[in-house]
């Protein structure tokens, strides 16, 4: 095998993760997209998810030892490589349901992804869509994905600072803050936090071949404050993180009214935008389709794309999930292991 490969982890158990990853990897296009792949799951929850899949898309799995057996896995068959110690009988667990052992195997899936990565036995990881509340349930001390990666990739010492981008074929928008109460996120909005993540997005953006982005900063308060009148945090924290992010060499503009500001990015005016909080970003590249956007966890010292959506509980089972999002995330993430 000449390609490293992708290490494509299975996500929740009980949600549409299994199903997508198979059909975005069965696709006849699929291969000169991004190269070999290999699925991290239960070999059971994958045959489960096979089942939903109509023939024509349906290819044979793969059980392997170890990643190093994938270059003898037989043409057109999907590897699926299954770690140890996962709970037994998850191919049984409902559809559709909160389950703590479904979010054990998917947390233990991540680290057995992050562990092969460091042996050099993959390219990047794609990480299907898990359950926060499974991953509670099961005890993980981590609220999400970019949370349990910025663990795992911590070798002694403090953890790596990470940071959440979301994008599409329109638009890329950063995160300051991800996964906690807004009450919370705003006391997390400090100049050292801003200034990080414009250092962050503008190292990043040289990975696809941005040298120089164009980084536009969306404010936290309505009209960004209007001069102190709504807030002053524009004033205080971000309009200084920006200006010491250009001094740097980042061609940071901003602080900007956060509803109009991605309206422009999207129109040409920035290559991408910072936002402040989770729902600040994540709307807006949301609302132009989840079939179109992958997540990127930046500050990683590997590659991790995801798609951009949720386990989908409600359509789980049914066999109509949709699995562009995740192409598009192994499609990006080949682009940036490349790199």
């Amino acid at each position: 095998m000449t390609t490293a490969p992708l290490l494509v982890t299975m996500g929740d158990a009980c949600g549409v993760g299994p199903e997508v990853v198979l059909r975005a990897l069965g696709a006849d296009d699929a291969a000169p997209w991004f190269g070999a792949a290999l699925v991290v799951g239960d070999i059971g929850v994958m045959r489960r998810a096979a089942a939903l899949l109509p023939d024509a898309e349906r290819r044979p799995l793969a059980l392997i030892e170890a990643p190093a057996e994938l270059e003898h896995c037989p043409p057109r068959c999907i590897a699926v490589w299954q770690p140890h110690g996962l709970p037994p009988g998850l191919d049984a667990l409902p559809w559709g349901r909160v389950d703590a052992r479904a979010g054990a195997a998917a947390a233990a899936c991540v680290e057995a992804a992050v562990a092969a990565l460091r042996r050099g036995e993959g390219a990047a990881i794609v990480t299907a869509p898990l359950h926060k509340e499974a991953l509670a349930a099961a005890g993980v001390p981590h609220p999400g994905h970019t949370e349990m990666l910025q663990a795992l990739a911590t070798r002694g010492g403090a953890p790596p600072p990470v940071r959440m981008m979301l994008a599409n074929d329109e638009i890329k928008v950063v995160l300051v803050t991800i996964h906690m109460a807004l009450r919370d996120a705003i006391d997390a909005v400090t100049f050292d936090a801003v200034l990080h993540t414009l250092r962050l997005a503008h190292a990043a953006a040289a990975r696809w071949g941005q040298p120089r982005p164009r980084i536009a900063v969306a404010g936290l308060n309505p009209h960004a404050g209007e001069g102190g009148l709504f807030g002053d945090e524009e004033l205080r924290v971000i309009a200084p993180a920006v200006a010491a992010a250009r001094a740097e060499g980042v061609d940071a503009q901003g602080p900007f009214p956060p509803d109009t500001v991605f309206m422009r990015a999207r129109r040409g005016a920035f290559d991408l935008v910072v936002a402040m909080t989770h729902d600040h970003g994540l709307i807006p590249v949301k609302y132009l389709g989840v079939e179109h956007g992958v997540n990127v966890t930046l500050g990683l010292p590997f590659v991790r794309t995801s798609p951009d959506h949720g386990t989908a509980f409600d359509i789980a089972g049914r066999g109509v999930a949709d699995a562009a999002s995740l192409r598009a995330a192994l499609r990006l993430a080949r682009r940036l292991a490349s790199a």
